[in-house]
């Protein structure tokens, strides 16, 4: 296996918090510093990661909110191109359904996600449904590549908020490291704060469970894994959490949470299964429905069609103007 493909599986947990990273990460591989680096680099020029930074854990810092909006086909580019442009969008997709655009907007502020929803209703002159979460069960698409169908772990406890005082390093720690030689150094710079601080901090984030993860973010689609499934179930609201958490630990579930239902819409359950195809992805989901004792609730699988966007959220950096499509 080259030393790309090797990174891109065993890169995305257990990035060493040593002064030359990169280096430490060649020695494991059998490689150079530069030859690391450059790596790195080629992946992200290629689109199959986004950055080499964290991976938050949900409610840890600024707001998130899962929407959705049945747009006429007709306006389906034009409206998913106004909803891209904003800067505090992250994922937004086709899915098979009558609601057919569905997005995640993040924000620094619960008020500043909310005035950028309303904004897109004016613009789009179409209702957002939104669908705020009410608890998570597993949230980890830091899957082994090579074994996706292995069982995880449910989230057991909410983990600890960003202190205000930490924000300017969360800021960082969202975007992305810089593909330097000691790139924790080159963030003490910025901050102004001792070298040892910056990835002393981010093992204390780890620790605390703040951070799910902090290495390489893969982005699945240029991974392989071209197929994914958003799984909806409609169970009642007093037996969710045991539903969740027994769907959570299914092999090939990467997200697993509950949510407000919504005027017209009556599910409370999610989850995600990643796959390399269509068929991959539905066997996967229908072992873990099985295993999870789901197959009598309700349900409606909601497959992607296109992707408009993928980028790494907003919690921590000021979201600048949307730039709107002609």
């Amino acid at each position: 296996m080259d030393l790309a493909a090797r990174l891109l599986n065993e890169g995305q947990r257990g990035f060493p918090l040593l002064p030359r990273p990169f280096h430490a990460l060649a020695q494991r591989f059998g490689a150079t510093e530069d030859d690391t680096l450059a790596a790195c680099a080629g992946l992200a020029a290629r689109g199959a990661i986004s950055r080499v930074g964290g991976v938050w854990a949900p409610g840890v810092g600024g707001a998130a909110l899962l929407c959705a909006m049945a747009v006429p086909p007709a306006r389906l580019e034009a409206v998913a191109a106004l909803v891209s442009a904003h800067p505090g969008v992250n994922h937004n997709y086709e899915r098979e359904h009558a609601l057919n655009l569905w997005f995640v907007m993040t924000n620094t502020s619960s008020a500043g996600l909310d005035k950028a929803l309303s904004a897109i209703e004016n613009e789009a002159n179409l209702p957002v449904t939104r669908l705020r979460m009410v608890r998570p069960y597993r949230i980890d698409l830091g899957f082994d590549l090579h074994r996706p169908a292995t069982a995880g772990a449910a989230l057991q406890r909410r983990a600890p908020r960003v202190r205000d005082a930490d924000r300017p390093l969360a800021a960082l720690v969202e975007a992305g490291l810089p593909l330097v030689p000691e790139p924790f150094a080159a963030w003490a710079g910025e901050l102004r704060c001792p070298a040892a601080d910056v990835p002393r901090r981010i093992q204390s984030w780890l620790d605390a469970g703040t951070l799910r993860r902090f290495g390489l973010v893969v982005r699945h689609h240029e991974a392989g894994y071209a197929a994914n499934a958003m799984t909806v179930f409609d169970v009642p609201d007093g037996a969710a959490d045991a539903c969740g958490a027994r769907l959570a630990v299914q092999p090939g579930v990467t997200l697993c949470y509950q949510r407000e239902r919504a005027a017209g819409w009556r599910y409370n359950l999610y989850c995600m299964v990643h796959g390399r195809h269509r068929d991959e992805t539905l066997g996967l989901l229908h072992g873990a429905i099985a295993g999870a004792g789901l197959a009598g609730w309700p349900r409606q699988v909601l497959f992607s069609r296109r992707r408009f966007k993928q980028t790494g959220a907003r919690y921590f950096r000021p979201s600048p103007e949307p730039r709107h499509a002609d």
